[in-house]
């Protein structure tokens, strides 16, 4: 069994932002050289997310929307973490998102079902922050 290990930097020009990461995830997988197995991508930063869904702008606003309902960023100071940081509600909106995805290798390739990419969700940006890709298997 094989493993591979690769970081990949994002530094977002807003505070928050979604960003469609399928591509740069395929040619981790591809640089692998893993044609059987299992890929991990996970947010290294915990007021940041990696999830799969479907690349609508749309269902992104609904999700921006959504998530500004369940944890507004202000006032800032309705939170108790907000003090010598104002990103209190940052941490609650990863923790709806998710840290991380597993998708199957089949035969080199991502085995999504149809629709599913995979996505970056930055919600305390404007600063360099990394998502791990690590593929084990065959």
């Amino acid at each position: 069994m094989k493993s591979f290990r690769k970081e990949l930097v994002f530094n977002l020009p807003y505070r928050r932002q979604f960003v469609n990461i399928t591509a740069e995830v395929e040619a981790a997988l591809a640089e692998s050289g893993i044609r059987e197995g299992l890929l991990l991508c996970n947010a290294m930063h915990i007021t940041a997310s990696v999830f799969i869904n479907d690349d609508e702008s749309g269902l992104h606003s609904d999700f921006e929307t959504w998530l500004e309902k369940l944890a507004p960023e202000k006032p800032h100071d309705q939170y108790h973490h907000n003090g010598y940081e104002d990103n209190a509600d940052a941490h609650l909106k990863r923790q709806v998102m998710g840290r991380e995805v597993v998708v199957a290798v089949t035969r080199g390739r991502l085995d999504f079902g149809p629709w599913e990419q995979i996505f970056y969700g930055e919600f305390d940006g404007r600063r360099s922050k990394r998502v791990l890709v690590k593929i084990i298997g065959e």
